[in-house]
């Protein structure tokens, strides 16, 4: 469980949400100022000039700072708000520029991650409503090394410590939202030692990227089968700082990627226009040994009084998963008003020792809704988490051995939000998310024998990229 930050701890850079909103008081007080602030790619310009003598040497520094207040105002275990917020800085060098070893790119990225995790001290829920708490640190995230193996870049290799959330079953336009399920799905989520090499975790490994045609790539990893050093207790802690580096089993990882203009209706029926889409098909598959969920190993079940405790373990775990991410409208006369609509679905047909055996998302996002609002987006979307039928029995046999609890199905998370472009630099996001049967039916752990109630969330997030 994350722990409030010390007020004397350093940050990497100390602006929050409250600071990002007086900004506009500060901006106006000096016109020509403001023109300059307002229209500028980051809130710090451009450094006096540094920011392009680095980008001569192929070096770029980006720092991002996220900060969102989240209250759950009905349902979960008890009723609360919370702070939490992301400063993310990236070190990206171009080895040609820097160097002179053509077609490489070295990547390193440090988090800090401070506030509380509102999800988990009272939500409970398979999908997390936010994609950046976690526990309490200052974290390194991702440190790799990319080298193109053919001139034109098509074909490049990988090498280092990576998360898997920014390239594989990755939904361009579910990436709008606050729950984490649009995200990194809530199936490895919860599957996967640790939840995966996933924010805020990254695992050692090499990933291909093969650009076959145009319109046709291929990813394939094989990364350490969990994030994690040996150990017991929360999985952030086993790797409180990001600097432990283990190898053990393998998870393998592959994706073919589609990209695909369709032909779409315009608004003035007298046109046409090619709608892009992008549609995914991948698999993973980690090698190491999973328990089950439901029986021990001498085929007892584990809420038997006479059971061993110790469950039975399988090799390997395997999951199926696809993406589509299409624009099926464009206004005829305002290009950036598009409206896009995105599925995903996954599945782990391996059930006996999968808490969550399959997951389904889906939502639209409408970009440029207002007139003078072009960079601005407004979405709603639907998450699906079903908890396997081998975790629900367990649920059944803990009732039958004089335990009574509610026996888990499925979680359903529904979402709205909208992106406001206040500047290039800054976006503040306000949000709303219902939860019906949070953790699939899970026990209230304040009120025992009755489950979690269905959750309100609202949220604020603020954006800054200095």
């Amino acid at each position: 469980m994350p722990r409030r930050p010390a007020l004397s701890r350093t940050r990497l850079l100390p602006l929050g949400l409250a600071g990002a909103l007086l900004l506009p008081c500060a901006a106006r007080a000096d016109d020509a100022a403001q023109d300059s602030l307002w229209s500028r790619p980051n809130l710090l310009g451009p450094l006096g000039g540094a920011r392009d003598r680095l980008a001569d040497h192929g070096i770029s520094l980006t720092v991002q700072e996220t900060d969102e207040v989240l209250g759950n105002v009905g349902g979960g275990s008890r009723r609360a708000a919370e702070y939490d917020g992301l400063t993310q800085a990236t070190l990206q060098v171009d080895t040609g520029k820097a160097f002179g070893l053509d077609g490489g790119l070295f990547n390193a990225s440090i988090l800090d991650i401070h506030g509380r995790n509102l999800g988990a001290e009272t939500l409970q829920g398979l999908q997390s409503a936010s994609g950046i708490s976690g526990n309490d640190a200052l974290r390194l995230w991702e440190l790799w090394y990319q080298q193109n193996l053919t001139k034109d870049g098509t074909i490049n290799l990988r090498i280092g410590q990576q998360s898997l959330d920014q390239e594989f079953m990755v939904s361009p336009s579910a990436n709008t939202f606050f729950n984490a399920t649009f995200g990194w799905p809530a199936l490895p989520s919860n599957d996967l030692p640790g939840g995966g090499p996933a924010y805020p975790l990254s695992a050692l490994g090499g990933r291909l990227h093969a650009q076959i045609s145009p319109s046709v790539t291929v990813l394939a990893g094989v990364f350490s089968g969990t994030p994690l050093p040996p150990g017991n207790g929360d999985a952030q802690g086993l790797n409180h700082n990001g600097l432990a580096f283990p190898w053990n089993g393998a998870l393998m990882i592959a994706e073919l990627q589609v990209t695909t203009p369709l032909t779409g209706a315009m608004q003035r029926p007298d046109e046409k226009a090619a709608l892009p889409g992008i549609y995914k098909l991948g698999f993973w598959y980690n090698t190491l040994r999973f328990a089950d969920l439901a029986i021990d190993n001498t085929g007892l079940s584990l809420a038997d009084p006479a059971s061993t405790g110790i469950a039975r373990s399988y090799p390997g775990d395997l999951a199926f998963y696809g993406v589509a991410d299409q624009a099926i409208w464009q206004d005829g006369t305002v290009k950036a008003r598009t409206l896009n609509l995105f599925l995903r679905a996954q599945v782990a047909p391996q059930s006996d020792r999968n808490l969550v055996d399959a997951t389904m998302n889906a939502g639209l996002v409408l970009h440029a809704p207002f007139a003078g609002r072009e960079n601005d987006s407004a979405g709603i979307a639907l998450g699906y988490a079903h908890v396997s039928g081998r975790a629900a029995a367990l649920d059944a046999a803990m009732t039958g051995f004089g335990t009574p609890t509610p026996v888990r199905g499925g979680e359903i998370v529904a979402e709205a939000t909208y992106q406001f472009q206040a500047a290039p630099w800054w976006l503040i996001q306000p949000d709303l998310q219902y939860v019906y049967n949070p953790g699939g039916g899970i026990e209230n752990p304040l009120q025992p024998g009755r489950r979690i109630g269905n959750e309100t969330i609202l949220g604020l997030r603020s954006t800054i990229t200095f």
